[in-house]
């Protein structure tokens, strides 16, 4: 009797990784300015990991943060291979684009963002429908966020 087959298929979003420059500094924005809650640690390096991320002598010092709601943002800095982030991150450029949070005041949280000197791009607006009030910023490297507020 043949055995049943294993779906092919994603069961589940596991985390997104953005890789930062400098941890400690990107957790100040995670972390402590947007509310991501730290859950693990990590120094990794070895054959493994080399062979996971595809570079010989690979180590990466990460932390998973967990965004309330449900999710899991990995942070990861690479010690061995550090590189420096783009002067700017521009929203059509091919990849990954931007990670996008729900948060109860877009307009309060962009006003400090862009208080502590991070790039924002043009104040909150609404939707065409009425339903979010959106806004791009972006982290200490450039990565680009989306903040996003329900209005219905």
């Amino acid at each position: 009797m043949p055995r049943p087959r294993r779906s092919l298929k994603v069961t589940a979003l596991r985390h997104t990784g953005i890789v930062v420059t400098d941890l400690a500094r990107s957790l100040k924005f995670y972390r402590d300015l947007l509310g991501l809650k730290p859950w693990r640690a990590m120094i990794e390096s070895g054959p493994y990991i080399d062979g996971v991320v595809g570079l010989k002598g690979a180590k990466i010092k990460w932390e998973k943060l967990e965004v309330p709601g449900g999710g899991v943002v990995e942070l990861l800095q690479y010690l061995s291979h550090p590189r420096r982030a783009p002067k700017t991150r521009r929203a059509d450029e091919i990849g990954a684009s931007h990670v996008a949070f729900t948060v109860p005041d877009v307009t309060a949280l962009w006003r400090e963002i862009k208080r502590r000197g991070l790039k924002v791009h043009a104040a909150p607006g609404l939707s065409p429908d009425g339903g979010a009030k959106v806004a791009y910023v972006h982290d200490p490297d450039g990565t680009i966020v989306e903040l996003v507020q329900v209005m219905k």
